[in-house]
């Protein structure tokens, strides 16, 4: 049986933690950085987590998640 394919684009955005939830980088930390506060930019950089239904969408993606 041959190996299965997974989709690039999900592999790329996502990954899956040790606990099998699905992890993906904040948007919005890429440029025009001076008019968001410190504070702001710092919950940015934090990793998160998506929510049940997405997680499972993602899941399919990934074959070997």
């Amino acid at each position: 049986m041959p190996k299965m394919k997974t989709r690039k684009s999900a592999s790329k955005r996502y990954r899956v933690t040790g606990s099998g939830k699905v992890a993906y980088k904040k948007q919005g930390l890429r440029h025009i950085l001076t008019k968001k506060g410190s504070k702001r930019k710092m919950n940015l950089r934090h990793k998160g987590i998506l929510c049940d239904v997405e997680a499972k969408r993602a899941k399919s993606m990934l074959p070997y998640a």
